[in-house]
């Protein structure tokens, strides 16, 4: 530093210019900023030269799934792990109108608890009240299951979550409107935080949440199950039906088989003879083929699910029952495993009592009060 001398300045003054001069120039240069230094953490500083070793890392708490006896293992999507935090996240958006357009339905709407997450109604009816011309299948067990719909137009729970929202005959929103609104509510982007670590709410993350919360709707307490852990008895009524659902006579087994009491496939049960009104299974494949063939449904919590079949024609398990006794309609698709058709199964009225005392142990009151 190099001071110019003026002769009309006091030498007073240069002093104190000098002493000022010499103490700016000793000043330190400012502290590095301290910080959370790790790219990875939640609270990550770019700015920060020095970590101060209090970085905050993204976790969630595992959902402890437990494989109920007799069943195999859950195949769980490796990119969404069930979590606590995803789950309640997913049942909260499943039970929010906040998803359709007009914020008055909601996924629970169609898939009423008391009706093991299905629709009592024979057909369920969206926001423009326009009615669809399928049943609203009970949401049980889907963790299993290795398609969804009665057409098994998709094969993930992700996958099924995006179609309700988007079909103008239920929910008739976008998914642009959906992500606006969700990302502009009180709640829903913190929750998000918390179960993704994400800071804005995309519709990948939506379904993401409802599948975690579906895969949990898990049914395996009914009569039956304790009956196979040995902790209760069947009834003679009950246990005679259980033989006749197991033999070639009722012929149950071969569709309804295993403990999910359903086999992930696609049949012809004789329902209609052709031209079939609603092509089924073969509306996604468009094989011929598959013409009039629809999803196995499970009989777990049959007594709460009706009314029954892809178009819930049918209002009670005797009606169901008496279509298979009375030996179905012919098609040129209807499946081999419909051994007596035209002729019928020939059931006693006794038997028909026996199974359906039989199907009712597969009821289970804990799943309809969640």
């Amino acid at each position: 530093m190099f001071l110019q001398y003026n002769n009309n300045l006091p030498m007073k003054n240069w002093f104190f210019i000098l002493i000022v001069s010499i103490l700016s120039s000793c000043e330190k240069d400012p502290a590095p900023l301290s910080g959370c230094t790790d790219i990875l953490a939640v609270n990550y500083n770019p700015d920060a030269i020095i970590n101060d070793e209090n970085c905050i890392y993204f976790s969630t708490t595992p959902y402890i799934l437990e494989t109920p006896f007799g069943f195999p293992n859950m195949n769980i999507p490796t990119n969404n792990p069930i979590t606590i935090e995803g789950v309640l996240l997913g049942e909260k958006l499943f039970k929010d109108p906040i998803l359709s357009a007009n914020n008055t339905q909601a996924c629970i709407s169609c898939h009423q608890i008391s009706s093991a997450f299905s629709d009592p109604n024979q057909f369920s009816v969206g926001i423009e009240n326009i009615a669809g011309n399928r049943n609203a299948s009970a949401l049980i067990n889907l963790g299993w299951n290795t398609s969804f719909n009665w057409d098994g137009s998709t094969t993930t729970l992700e996958e099924q979550a995006f179609e309700p929202v988007r079909n103008p005959i239920e929910m008739n929103n976008t998914w642009e409107n959906v992500e606006e609104v969700l990302n502009a509510h009180h709640e829903y982007p913190m929750l998000f935080k918390n179960a993704f670590n994400i800071d804005y709410i995309d519709s990948n993350h939506v379904v993401m949440a409802l599948a975690q919360f579906e895969r949990t709707l898990i049914s395996t307490n009914s009569k039956f199950d304790k009956f196979l852990r040995n902790e209760v008895q069947l009834s003679p009524s009950e246990l005679n039906g259980y033989a006749i659902f197991n033999s070639e006579k009722a012929d149950c087994f071969h569709c309804h088989g295993t403990q999910m009491f359903m086999d992930n496939t696609f049949h012809n049960n004789g329902l209609d003879t052709e031209p079939f009104l609603d092509l089924g299974r073969a509306n996604v494949t468009e094989d011929p083929l598959d013409n009039g063939k629809f999803k196995t449904p499970t009989l777990r919590n049959i007594e709460f699910s009706a009314p029954y079949m892809h178009d819930g024609r049918f209002s009670s398990l005797e009606e169901v029952i008496e279509h298979y006794n009375s030996g179905g309609n012919y098609s040129s698709t209807v499946d081999p495993l419909m051994k007596k058709l035209g002729i019928g199964l020939q059931l006693t009225n006794q038997e028909k009592q026996d199974l359906i005392a039989f199907l009712k142990t597969l009821s289970d009151e804990n799943f309809i009060s969640k």
